[in-house]
């Protein structure tokens, strides 16, 4: 297996180099000094690539930078095809109502 490489989602600037496959890292950058999530390398290439050109089939900008991040770790390192996701939106908060919860009917 080749080495991977892991990016510090603080600074973005300092990358590590691992023997495994593995989806983050958590350690202390020791560029911005922050114990930080390092991503794989992989995934972060194919976040950057959705957030210059966001997917036709996903709500790509309803997603906080954690979600992106899963979705993107999905694709990359799970196989998961971008139709595979289903975003619901949560219309009432949309709407500002925020006193009750949406509700479904079974």
């Amino acid at each position: 297996m080749p080495d991977r490489t892991y990016r510090c989602l603080e600074c973005l600037d300092h990358t590590l180099t691992r023997p495994f496959d593995v989806s983050h890292l958590s350690i202390t950058c020791p560029v911005c000094g922050e114990f930080q999530r390092f991503v794989n390398e992989d995934v972060y290439d194919r976040f950057q690539a959705y957030e210059e050109e966001p997917p036709d089939d996903l709500d790509w900008d309803q997603l906080g930078e954690m979600e992106k991040l899963m979705v993107s770790e999905q694709v990359v390192r799970q196989g998961r095809s971008i139709e595979d996701f289903d975003i619901e939106v949560d219309e009432s908060a949309a709407d500002g109502d925020t006193d009750s919860p949406a509700e479904s009917a079974e």
